[in-house]
């Protein structure tokens, strides 16, 4: 089993900023969708349109579950392929109008959406709350022990 800390499954989400994040809808369909997120005292958020499907499914039912992935390259052989590295993990979501967020969040995610580059800034903020364990896959181990599962495997708490 890799031998990953809390601390260090943080940093790493922190340092990414895609997530995939699976939910289900109100026939009870499993779907997912990816997302663009930031860390902020220990939760992950995002930014949507209040109308948007994964609004409307996370209304419905909170609970989600989020994969990080984390892309593994072999410095100076880019072509040689390697699975990506991950951190998965439950989570409880929230939608927050833009007032109930942290106004330094709502502005980080607001970035760079203009009408004039075809993306208007989020009308709500969704805020993960991870609960229960992290999950990883290839997290603090090095390429080659990755091709045994036993080793790249880890779990550690989500909160310390």
């Amino acid at each position: 089993m890799a031998d990953v800390t809390t601390e260090n499954v943080w940093r790493e989400v922190d340092r990414q900023m895609f997530a995939v994040v699976g939910m289900v809808n109100a026939r009870g369909e499993a779907r997912t969708v990816g997302v663009v997120y930031l860390v902020e005292d220990g939760k992950l958020l995002f930014g949507t349109a209040r109308d948007e499907w994964k609004t409307r499914h996370i209304l419905a039912n909170s609970d989600v579950s989020v994969t990080v992935p984390i892309a593994k390259r072999i410095p100076f052989l880019p072509w040689v392929r390697i699975p990506a590295a991950t951190v998965t993990f439950a989570a409880t979501a929230h939608v927050l109008n833009q007032d109930e967020a942290p106004p330094a969040v709502a502005g980080r995610l607001e970035e760079g959406l203009t009408e004039e580059s075809g993306e208007l800034p989020p009308s709500v903020i969704v805020e993960l709350i991870p609960r229960g364990d992290f999950i990883t896959y290839g997290v603090g181990v090095s390429l080659s022990q990755m091709r045994d599962t036993g080793l790249a495997r880890g779990r550690v708490p989500v909160a310390v």
